[in-house]
């Protein structure tokens, strides 16, 4: 799967599956252009993926329309041309029930999973369309296809980031275009220990009981690692997955099988 010549963008790519993507799509060839909110958290994945002039950062929100749109440009005007994109910025701003949530982090939480990814599209596909090739990959969650109480706006906006997704390939597939998503499990990374206690505390469990209750319900009896997601996005982001758009990849460790 080789990615020599390509160029893509990664959204919230400086940690967690972000960075495992970036590191799995470089090693393959291709030049980046990660985002992510801190500089400093940038200058991090930098360093960590070992530098060079085919990696570079932008600070960007996603969730803003014009940090967005320009982080696309950015990357077509620093390599020439884009190919990939990978929309990983999301994640649960809250843990709530539906009788408990705020509007306020309702309409959050849609919008860093959402929004992020409508306005980094759209301004990409001003691009892929008249190259009339190009991948887009979206990090959706198993939230969007078996969702747990108390998570009801992350699973509600990962629901209509796989039927956008669908969407966006029947719209695109005749311009050499697909899109996919990848749907991961619970994944072994920074920001699930630091949120897990969160989300155990509305379960009514704690940590170790809310690791346990996601590996029970695998058939591998584990956690899913990032170089697993990375790797189902790499498939999606190469040439040997021309034929694929429109699917939702689950990398959950059989969690949905």
């Amino acid at each position: 799967m080789d990615l020599t010549g390509n160029v893509a963008l990664i959204t919230g790519g400086t940690r967690g599956i972000g960075l495992a993507i970036a590191r799995a799509l470089h090693a393959h060839g291709a030049r980046l252009l990660l985002t992510g909110r801190s500089e400093e958290g940038g200058r991090s994945a930098l360093a960590r993926l070992g530098g060079g002039p085919d990696i570079a950062f932008r600070a960007a929100d996603a969730t803003v329309r014009a940090d967005a749109e320009r982080a696309v440009d950015e990357a077509v005007e620093r390599y020439g041309h884009l190919d990939v994109v990978v929309n990983n910025v999301g994640g649960a701003t809250a843990f709530a029930t539906v009788a408990d949530i705020t509007d306020e982090v309702w309409h959050e939480t849609l919008s860093l999973n959402l929004d992020s990814a409508l306005h980094t599209t759209r301004r990409a596909l001003a691009h892929l369309l008249p190259q009339r090739s190009g991948r887009i990959v979206n990090i959706a969650s198993v939230e969007g296809r078996d969702p747990d109480p108390g998570l009801c706006a992350y699973a509600a906006a990962k629901h209509a980031l796989i039927g956008f997704t669908r969407v966006l390939a029947k719209e695109v597939g005749a311009y050499g275009v697909t899109a996919n998503c990848v749907c991961p499990g619970p994944v072994e990374t920074d920001w699930f220990t630091e949120q897990g206690p969160r989300a155990a505390e509305v379960l009514g469990t704690d940590y170790p009981g809310l690791v346990q209750h996601f590996t029970d319900r695998t058939a591998t009896g584990r956690l899913t690692r990032p170089d697993e997601v990375a790797a189902a996005v790499l498939l999606l982001a190469s040439r040997a997955g021309a034929g694929i758009t429109g699917a939702c990849l689950a990398v959950d460790g059989g969690m949905t099988a």
